[in-house]
């Protein structure tokens, strides 16, 4: 009788909860006050990419939302500051 390989989808299950625990921190990360994704990246250690990802996700669930633009404390140059925190969030017009 053959065996069956479970090894990927182990894999695939660990991976996973680290996405999920990525998420977690990047969440919260935007919910104590607003800021860019490489103000995010560099106090939480998680690739920009992955925070990019991730907003992209939250904005289709209308969970995060760019309340500010300005200049990157860090980068120097312009960005969106985004935040989690429902209280932050600007009222929805209907020009948008």
């Amino acid at each position: 009788m053959r065996e069956i390989d479970t090894a990927p989808i182990h894999k695939r299950q660990v991976q996973d909860k680290k996405f999920q625990d990525q998420m977690s921190k990047v969440f919260r990360a935007f919910l104590s006050q607003p800021k860019t994704m490489l103000m995010v990246s560099i106090e939480t250690g998680i690739l920009r990419a992955n925070i990019c990802r991730y907003v992209a996700y939250w904005e289709k669930q209308d969970r995060v939302q760019v309340v500010k633009k300005g200049i990157c404390p860090i980068s120097k140059h312009g960005a969106g500051f985004y935040t989690t925190n429902l209280e932050l969030f600007n009222a929805k017009t209907n020009d948008q």
